[in-house]
């Protein structure tokens, strides 16, 4: 498994590199490396659709990610932060009982405007889900199981897959959940759960294509948001 550092630690670091280094340019009057604002000039803000490797989040997601956010302009991933790379870390803890969750991506605001953060997470489960979901949750008609609320969204579906080394279905949980302080939700209750349950339906396609899933896990191409 390879070690995911908190990216909101590194933009804490970029917050305070960017105070020292105006003082500095004060000063001496010299950049080194750096944007006039003290980012590293490598520092990116893109679009919702260039997230997370590029391939893992949709049109409509991306749209959903407005929503959610109320911005459509994003902190670039780091570059190992992708389903692929996600893909081949779960596929490796597949059957070990110690390691049974991971990251996929993290979703930051940029720097300079409302903290916001959203984790993307995978999650190996026994089986076939049983139970009543929490009241918060609404539930959909994706996959095993897919449920929505105002702050995280889930998806669980089956995949069979030679990725896997297994004769047996296994089954993926993808999470998509805000990160802090909880807060009341703003706006649309409705629209926030489609948004959050839009979202993981797109990490959760990326994955069952990335894992070879048969029939892509039961997934539509689409979010299908009826309620169950």
């Amino acid at each position: 498994m390879r070690i995911v550092i908190s990216r909101r630690s590194v933009r804490a670091g970029l917050l305070a590199t960017a105070v020292a280094g105006s003082l500095f340019l004060g000063v001496a009057g010299c950049g080194g490396g750096k944007d006039e604002d003290g980012l590293p000039d490598d520092y990116k803000v893109v679009a919702g659709t260039q997230l997370c490797g590029g391939d893992a989040v949709s049109a409509d997601a991306s749209n959903a990610l407005k929503v959610i956010t109320g911005s459509s302009s994003f902190e670039a991933s780091a570059e190992e932060s992708t389903v692929a790379h996600a893909a081949v870390d779960l596929a490796l803890a597949f059957g070990d009982p110690r390691v049974f969750r991971g990251d996929i991506c993290r979703v930051y605001s940029p720097i300079g405007t409302p903290d916001f953060e959203l984790r993307v997470t995978w999650r190996w489960v026994d089986g076939p889900p049983t139970g009543t979901p929490a009241p918060k949750f609404t539930e959909l008609k994706m996959g095993e199981q897919a449920l929505a609320a105002t702050d995280k969204g889930y998806i669980q579906f089956a995949c069979r897959s030679t990725e896997l080394r297994s004769s047996e279905a296994a089954h993926l949980q993808i999470g998509v959940e805000r990160w802090g302080t909880p807060t009341e939700p703003e706006g649309d209750t409705e629209a926030l759960k489609d948004a959050y349950a839009t979202v993981a339906h797109s990490f959760s396609l990326a994955m069952a294509k990335e894992l070879g899933c048969e029939k892509n896990g039961g997934l539509p191409e689409k979010p299908v948001l009826d309620r169950a």
